[in-house]
């Protein structure tokens, strides 16, 4: 009768095949096979015509195009009055992309499906390593991680990664790997699981891919990190301290008591930047997420929203933003880029009944000012607003020096010198310089100046105002060759 049967041929040689499907072999006049390529294939009744879909891996440019022929052609096949035998290695639904997909498509022709189980490469893969996957061991994709660009899981976590079938496969999944994991963590290569030509590999993760065993049954364990190194582990820290058995001082914190930490902890990370210190940067980075994720514990608890709500709306804003990245848009350059952020910004605020409002005031009127000049600037450039040289830029901010000292009144000067501050503002941009950066810089390098002044005066016995500004300029010129 028409139908399906996915059978699994387990993970090695016909010994490892289980009773049911062996009967079913036994009493099947052909077989077809996802491949050819698995040690109970040789161990298979010689009345048994074979077929197999080897030749596809061939002939297609991708795995995903393998998969949805074979998928196409077994449909096919089951709907014949004898309907069709497929045949994977391991399970059905483990590890393998077309069972799935068979059995869904054929619920939708109302095809009979059955399913042989089969045991998959997990089991004799834990026994080779000696591994009880639970509680939290996490199974990876080799071919999906290689296309990533950083490990899809936690790194506190165990994982199992399948399908390390060639020397480049390794290659590309110990570059997405060493993107978070030391070159040298220790790793396990286990080849051919479950048959005789078993092997593990002891090896440091930089060398998975120099193996000479890897073939079609190897795969990788990577130990864990180590405690603390994940997302969810810190999520986990933070919701303890908010639980009843937590601390009473973190308990008692809302959002608006938390606002001035927020604020305290984003300036001492950019106090790290301006030292570009990555060790201060590494530490003050994980204050700065200490504050994001306890106001976003906060709000779960209030039921206003979640840190998963967080994740999932700036995903999809970068996701929307980036058309050029994630979708088929063709952009010229930065300044292409700019312009279209802005157009993209402009139908956001349409769609969310905001069409009149105006390009700035995504600008926060909490930044320091100098920060707020330089984003207006930023944004009215985007669209145009804006000289078509530096010298342009030169000639402002000497016209707005000759309204400084024209100016007739307090009032008047009060202005001029605010003009004066925003044309310099502007002039960092058109060199790319970061304006409070480079003030934040200068006021450091003025203390430090000052300072050998006042170390000066301290070493002749004397105060700093009992020095003639002469005595003044010459520790001045001084220090300035040191700072």
């Amino acid at each position: 009768m028409p139908g399906i049967t996915l059978l699994g041929l387990g993970p090695g040689g016909a010994d490892l095949l289980t009773r049911q499907a062996w009967a079913m072999i036994e009493q099947s006049t052909e077989i077809y096979l996802r491949t050819r390529q698995h040690p109970a294939v040789a161990e298979l009744p010689d009345r048994l015509q074979i077929h197999s879909f080897d030749y596809l891996y061939e002939s297609s440019a991708s795995f995903e195009e393998v998969y949805a022929q074979i998928v196409e052609q077994i449909l096919e096949l089951g709907e014949r009055p004898q309907g069709v035998v497929y045949a994977v290695p391991g399970h059905p639904f483990v590890a393998e992309a077309t069972g799935p997909e068979i059995a869904r498509r054929a619920r939708q022709k109302n095809l009979p499906v059955r399913v042989v189980e089969g045991l998959s490469f997990l089991e004799p893969t834990c026994t080779a390593l000696g591994l009880d996957p639970f509680p939290n061991t996490v199974l990876v994709d080799a071919l999906e991680l290689a296309a990533k660009h950083v490990p899809s899981f936690p790194p506190d976590a165990p994982a199992i990664i399948a399908q390390i079938h060639s020397q480049w496969v390794a290659a590309e999944v110990k570059l997405v790997l060493m993107a978070l994991y030391p070159d040298e963590h220790p790793v396990k290569l286990i080849h051919a699981a479950g048959t005789p030509q078993q092997v593990v590999e002891h090896l440091a993760l930089y060398e998975i891919d120099r193996s000479t065993h890897i073939g079609l049954l190897t795969g990788l364990y990577l130990p864990p990190l180590g405690p603390g190194t994940s997302f969810e582990a810190f999520q986990e820290i933070i919701a303890h301290l908010r639980a009843p058995d937590g601390c009473p001082w973190d308990r008692e914190q809302t959002h608006q008591s938390m606002r001035s930490h927020l604020l305290e902890e984003t300036y001492e990370a950019l106090a790290a930047l301006d030292q570009d210190n990555p060790r201060k940067m590494c530490e003050e980075f994980g204050d700065l997420l200490l504050q994001i994720v306890l106001h976003a514990q906060i709000a779960a608890e209030y039921g206003e929203f979640t840190m998963a709500d967080v994740l999932q709306n700036i995903h999809a804003k970068i996701v929307r933003r980036h058309p050029h990245v994630f979708g088929d848009l063709q952009l010229e350059g930065v300044q292409g880029v700019l312009v279209n952020w802005e157009r993209l910004k402009a139908q956001e605020r349409a769609e969310n009944g905001k069409a009149q409002a105006s390009l700035l005031d995504g600008v926060t009127l909490a930044l320091p000012a100098l920060v707020q000049a330089d984003q207006y600037q930023q944004r009215a450039a985007r669209v145009g607003f804006d000289w078509p040289d530096v010298q342009g830029v030169l000639d402002k901010m000497e016209e707005e020096l000759r309204e400084v000292h024209a100016a007739e009144d307090d009032q008047q000067r009060f202005n001029e010198i605010g003009d004066l501050l925003f044309a310099v503002a502007n002039l960092a941009r058109w060199y790319k310089v970061d304006p409070e950066s480079a003030l934040r810089a200068t006021n450091g390098r003025f203390r430090q100046r000052f300072a050998y002044i006042e170390a000066g005066a301290r070493t002749q016995g004397r105060a700093v105002s009992d020095l003639s500004l002469d005595e003044m300029e010459a520790l001045w010129q001084e220090a300035k060759k040191q700072y």
